[in-house]
């Protein structure tokens, strides 16, 4: 490989990784909501893997059933989670054009 189809590769590598790191930003800012117990437990987490807000409504709350309670918003954050990760890798497939890139496929852990 020549020293300019070298320095070109690099070029491009920095270039995506840069629009990478854009993404990323404009991720933290993307939202999205999973619900449990038919809506019962509502998540919001952003693209950074934040859980933003959690919204239990009154009759799931039972002193008696804990259990239920935890179960529910526990199931509820993992699949916000879940939501926001494919969000991310939605949005770097965008710039990746669906390659798969050593040491880029889940960028969250």
């Amino acid at each position: 490989m020549s020293k300019k189809m070298m320095g070109d590769l690099m070029q491009q590598a920095q270039k995506m990784q840069a629009e990478m790191g854009r993404i990323q930003e404009e991720s933290k800012k993307k939202t999205v909501e999973a619900a449990a117990g038919g809506g019962m437990v509502v998540v919001t987490a952003n693209g950074g893997m934040e859980i933003i807000s959690i919204k239990i409504e009154k009759d799931v709350v039972n002193p008696d059933d804990i259990d239920m309670l935890q179960d529910l918003i526990t199931a509820a954050c993992n699949e916000a989670l879940r939501r926001a990760q494919q969000l991310v890798s939605d949005d770097m497939g965008k710039v990746t054009g669906g390659l798969n890139i050593p040491g880029m496929g889940n960028l969250f852990g």
